[in-house]
């Protein structure tokens, strides 16, 4: 007897997968698409527990989610360092110009 062909994997949504790109590529390369990320990983997920889109993509979403929280802070860091350090230096490189 030929066992029946399985049923095709549920898939999860959209955007699911593009917050888990975006919270990826926030990561790697581009720090401004994490707050991105974030939303709509947040969002997915408030989508998923209401049941208006698949719970296929819980994961992608929490994980896009997370990736997109993790992306953020080192943005924040990452702005926070260029004013505080970036704004130093220029700041000391004005008053021994000052001074001279």
């Amino acid at each position: 007897m030929i066992p029946p062909p399985p049923g095709s994997a549920a898939k999860g949504s959209s955007r699911a997968t593009t917050s888990l790109i975006l919270g990826i590529v926030g990561i790697v390369c581009c720090q401004l698409c994490s707050p991105f990320a974030w939303y709509m990983g947040n969002q997915e997920t408030k989508a998923i527990k209401a049941g208006q889109s698949p719970a296929a993509g819980q994961g992608f979403a929490t994980a896009g989610m997370i990736l997109g929280i993790i992306g953020t802070i080192f943005l924040v860091f990452g702005i926070l360092w260029i004013f505080f350090f970036g704004g130093m230096a220029i700041l000391s490189a004005m008053s021994g110009a000052a001074s001279q």
